[in-house]
């Protein structure tokens, strides 16, 4: 999905295609099990599948007659993206990122180490990262020199745990 279109917003503009792509979130689900858990008819639950797979929204496996679903989560991330405010701003060449962020939105910083880090952004408090033109950087936010006319991505992450490990050491 190189872009937006119609398909995904049609995708995204029903309750019960919203509420299967945040089960298929929860874990990879067979049609049926879709339609049980929206209490839907399979074949009511197969056409809002076919809407979410027409906008590339979630994908299908096939074992045999078995069709397990999943989303798409990085076109459903891409397809948020949209809403991403964009913000120009003008600065000097040598400014650090810090300070042309400061100049569009409020920004909070803390001290962690011998490093200051941003916990808020317009007093959305957590942790934030940044690319620059499509690239992550291993720079803070202080040592990140703009030199050139730029694209900077200003990323929040949001708590989300894919494992949990509960390590426990022999002895």
């Amino acid at each position: 999905m190189s872009q937006i279109d119609n398909k995904v917003f049609h995708a995204l503009g029903s309750d019960t295609r919203i509420r299967m792509l945040e089960l298929l979130d929860e874990s990879e689900r067979h049609i049926s099990e879709l339609a049980r858990e929206l209490e839907i008819s399979v074949p009511v639950a197969a056409k809002h599948v076919k809407i979410l797979e027409e906008a590339d929204l979630v994908e299908r496996k096939i074992f045999g007659k078995t069709h397990v679903l999943k989303p798409n989560r990085e076109n459903i991330y891409l397809a948020m993206n949209v809403f991403a405010p964009t913000k120009s701003i003008e600065v000097e060449k040598g400014t650090s990122l810090l300070d042309a962020l400061r100049g569009v939105a409020a920004v909070k910083v803390k001290k962690k180490g011998d490093r200051e880090v941003i916990v808020s952004t317009d007093g959305d408090e957590g942790l934030y990262v940044y690319e620059i033109n499509g690239e992550f950087s291993e720079k803070s936010v202080q040592n990140c020199i703009i030199d050139e006319d730029t694209t900077i991505e200003w990323k929040k992450l949001e708590p989300v745990t894919k494992i949990k490990l509960d390590i426990h050491v022999k002895e």
